[in-house]
This record gives structure tokens, sequence and C-alpha cells, in this order.
């Protein structure tokens, strides 16, 4: 009877324990969702083709970055974006404005606090593929998901993620553009593309598909 008594209670113990184990979505249902995804928007972008993308500029000291440096470039530390900073250091470049590297659809704009703090995304159809930019630490936001930009708008103003950091523009660009929002940095740069290299590759061109 003890013996049945300790089995009772291992059993009891051990379900307890087993983490549960959730569902995870089917790789048919994922891949239907991003079907639909893209399906949404190149409707959204055939109906509202003057905001395809055409070319890109940087996102502070427009259209040059003039009277900023970029502080941590793509790689550097494993790090998956360029950290735009004033010149001058410090804060001095708080509250500056940033501006929409092209034209493109807003999916994003948030403050989701943390090290990210006021976070914008922007989707861009260029020669016929997505491009995601991301603007992070923002002090303020300017545009709402849902709003169509054009390169060169003001989006928001540089930030410190809420005084985690001297103020500057932590700027991605991704070419897988349903991911997550991510740690910033990784080993693997798999979506992620050189800020600065893609916007030089691609500045002020007339193309239209």
């Amino acid at each position: 009877m003890r013996q049945l008594v300790y089995i009772c209670c291992f059993c009891f113990f051990a379900c307890q324990q087993t983490p549960k184990i959730q569902k995870q979505p089917s790789p048919q249902k994922e891949i239907q969702s991003k079907k639909e995804k893209f399906s949404f928007l190149d409707s959204l972008f055939t109906k509202n083709a003057t905001y395809k993308a055409t070319g890109f500029d940087f996102p502070v000291g427009k259209p040059n970055a003039k009277n900023y440096y970029n502080a941590q470039s793509f790689t550097e530390n494993n790090h998956l974006g360029d950290d735009w900073n004033g010149i001058s250091g410090g804060n001095t470049d708080l509250g500056d404005p940033i501006f929409a590297i092209g034209n493109g659809y807003v999916q994003f704009a948030e403050d989701i606090g943390g090290g990210w703090g006021k976070v914008i995304r922007i989707i861009h159809q260029y020669k016929g593929n997505y491009y995601e930019s991301l603007y992070a630490h923002c002090d303020t936001i300017s545009v709402k998901k849902g709003n169509f930009v054009s390169k060169g708008n003001q989006i928001g103003t540089i930030g410190n993620a809420n005084g985690m950091y001297y103020a500057h523009l932590h700027l991605e660009i991704r070419d897988q553009i349903f991911m997550d929002i991510g740690s910033g940095y990784s080993q693997s740069t798999n979506g992620y593309i050189d800020p600065t290299l893609f916007i030089k590759s691609n500045r002020n061109e007339s193309w239209q598909k």
C-alpha cells in the first residue's frame, strides 16, 4: 500500500512539472498566411502605385546624412543595423527629425518599451520586391499604422529609448518583411541587409513597375 502511495505521488508531481507542448502552426498554414499577406500588399500598392519606392535616401540629415555619422555599422559587434548619431555627440541630436528612406506603407508605429522604445516599420515595394525599413528608439512618432509615406517625409524624431542610451537612430533594412522585431544583434544576418550599402546602391531612381 505504501509503495502504491509513493507511485501515485511521483506520477502527480511528474505530470505537474512536465511542460505543456504548445501547438505550432503547420508549415502549410504559415505558407498560406504569407501568401495572404503578400496578396494584401500587392493589392495595396496596385491601388496606391504612387507609393511604390523609386529610390532611397538616408533617414537623417536628408538626403545624404549631413551632420551625422554611423556610430555602429551593420555587423559591427553583430549589429543588425546602423546607428546614426549627430556629429556633436551625446544627446545633441535628441528630437532631430527622422525621414522615411523611401515611399512605402507604415505597417507598425508603436512604443514597445524596453531597449527598443518607440518603433516605426515601413514596407517598401521596389522593383517588384518587398523590403522593410525599421526605425527604433524614437522620441516621437508622427505616423500611424496604415499611413502611406513618401521618401523624405518626416515620420518621427530621434530618441534615446526613454533614457536608456544617448540619443541615436537605429535603422534596419530587411528583405524578409514578416519577421518579428528581433533583438537588434545576432551572428546571423539572414533577412537583414546592410542599410548604408543598400541606400547608396539605390539612390534617386525613377524606375516604376
